[in-house]
């Protein structure tokens, strides 16, 4: 669906609102096949870890070692909804405590072996869904498609996804604060 380009003083306020409302409905209908998606990928390990659990391994496996209050402001969720999530996952032998060889009175976290394949294999299942259905379009469709999902993340404020795409953390969720979830 091509869409002719128009000069600034041919728009009307109208055909700017209708522009948005059928942008905000394609943005919309793609954000749900990629909740899909992702509900895909997150499927394999259900069993083993929730979507909030799931989020943080995903924090932890990005960062060295977190602070509980670092990983709460990260998450956006109080230090005791963390903590709740995180002694589940040290359970499952998934994240692990330790002392801080700097500090001996602090305490960090950090994901294990084990919970940093989870991670991976849920993005490389993600990633390979997502290659799939981007092969099935035209290569002029795949470079409109780029610039407008540059355009549209640089909006929103999404940093892009460092190493080209290949790392473990295509998965949103910036470091900063998002809204607050408590489970």
């Amino acid at each position: 669906m091509a869409a002719r380009e128009q000069a600034p003083e041919e728009r009307s306020p109208e055909r700017d609102s209708d522009d948005v409302d059928e942008v905000t409905r394609a943005v919309l209908t793609a954000s749900r096949l990629l909740v899909a998606v992702s509900a895909r990928s997150l499927a394999a390990v259900e069993d083993r870890v929730t979507l909030p659990q799931f989020r943080l391994l995903v924090v932890l496996s990005t960062h060295d070692e977190a602070k509980l209050v670092t990983l709460a402001e990260r998450l956006g969720v109080n230090p005791s909804t963390a903590m709740r999530m995180l002694d589940r996952l040290i359970a499952a032998g998934l994240a692990e405590r330790r002392v801080n060889p700097a500090n001996r009175r602090e305490t960090v976290l950090r994901v294990t072996p084990g919970g940093r394949r989870l991670v991976e294999d849920v993005t490389a299942g993600r990633r390979r869904e997502i290659e799939g259905i981007v092969e099935r379009l035209a290569p002029e469709q795949r470079a409109a498609l780029v610039d407008a999902l540059t355009a549209f993340t640089v909006a929103g404020g999404e940093p892009s996804v460092p190493g080209g795409g290949t790392d473990a953390y295509p998965l949103g969720w910036t470091c900063g604060p998002p809204a607050r979830h408590d489970d």
